[in-house]
């Protein structure tokens, strides 16, 4: 499940009221983008409550459903709506999951699940700090519950009632035991068997095609200059904020790290000296054809087979995920087998 109480960046009629979510339909107002808007189109700043659903009875709108597909798609904030060719499949999802909420909701107001109002406080006073101030957070309640106090609190009840009937179901029953773990590395075990890898971060001086002579020595000295920086640099933070600032090449956006890769990935200029360093050292300048790069080593693993204590971490992590899935399928799958849901 993807219950983030306090996610989203929201705006009401045109004006940022603060960065709050509670829950796929709980009390957030996001940019008001229509369902079927995309990139370069005008974007009305209201939604009406027009109904998109119903669920026994309960009506789900368009408000919700427009909350949910941002959720889903939080890129349409930049780009001021959400593409064409993607809408409908974002529409579709964000529908059945605004669904999907009710049927939890209304399975936990059927077994009589509560939640303290201790933890409702502390929701609501999290809530609130996403607001600059007192003034912002009353108009966020007038557009959105009709400046109700008392109905912003029964909307942060109700996200945490979700919240507490998903985990109740699916995440406490997806974490994978340790047997499971062992069985998966065993039955899968050339999964875990590699190459020879390298992982290095990278600081590259790249000069424009057909650039002069003078352009050239200019990067050449640029690089030199580099070299002395990057060799000074006691660590991966330092190397990486150097990166940041001196390299051409996109690595630079991410501390100049690559990840671990198999060697089939990099320049044998760059494996034959990666494997003659330790981690932590930085190389010497490396001219590949008219660019220059330098890197620092970050760890040289021989080909091999990955250990089970360090799989095991991935393993757990992409079980749970499948089990997760599986899980809230299937009680999805339960809870609308004597629901009356109607798509409208």
């Amino acid at each position: 499940m993807r219950f983030r109480l306090f996610a989203v960046a929201v705006v009401v009629t045109g004006t940022v009221v603060g960065s709050a979510q509670v829950a796929s339909h709980a009390p957030t107002a996001v940019k008001k983008v229509p369902a079927g808007a995309a990139a370069g189109q005008a974007i009305p700043t209201e939604l009406k409550a027009k109904p998109v659903a119903r669920v026994n009875g309960a009506v789900l709108n368009d408000i919700d459903l427009v909350r949910e597909m941002f959720s889903m798609f939080p890129y349409a904030r930049q780009h001021n709506g959400f593409p064409k060719s993607l809408e409908p499949e974002i529409r579709k999802g964000a529908l059945e999951m605004i669904i999907y909420d009710e049927l939890l909701y209304q399975e936990a107001r059927r077994r009589n699940l509560d939640v303290p109002p201790a933890q409702v406080n502390r929701a609501e006073k999290e809530f609130r700090k996403q607001f600059a101030n007192k003034a912002e957070y009353q108009q966020f309640l007038k557009v959105e519950v009709g400046g109700s106090p008392a109905a912003m609190r029964e909307k942060i009840r109700r996200s945490l009632l979700i919240e507490k009937m998903s985990r109740i179901e699916v995440s406490s029953k997806a974490a994978p035991t340790l047997a499971e773990i062992k069985a998966y590395y065993n039955k899968n075990a050339k999964q875990f068997e590699h190459g020879e890898l390298i992982h290095i971060q990278s600081i590259s001086i790249i000069p424009p095609k057909g650039a002069s002579a003078e352009v050239l020595k200019e990067a050449k000295r640029r690089a030199e200059e580099a070299v002395k920086s990057a060799k000074a640099a006691k660590d991966y933070r330092e190397f990486g904020l150097l990166a940041e600032k001196l390299s051409d090449d996109d690595y630079h956006v991410n501390m100049g790290d690559h990840r671990e890769r198999g060697i089939g990935d990099f320049p044998p200029e760059i494996v034959k000296a990666a494997r003659g360093m330790k981690p932590g050292h930085v190389s010497n300048l490396i001219q590949l054809g008219g660019n220059y790069t330098i890197f620092r080593l970050v760890a040289h693993t021989p080909a091999g087979k990955t250990s089970f204590e360090k799989a095991k971490a991935k393993i757990s992590a992409d079980l749970q995920k499948q089990k997760t899935e599986q899980l809230r399928s299937a009680l999805n799958k339960k809870l609308q087998k004597n629901a009356k849901i109607e798509r409208l």
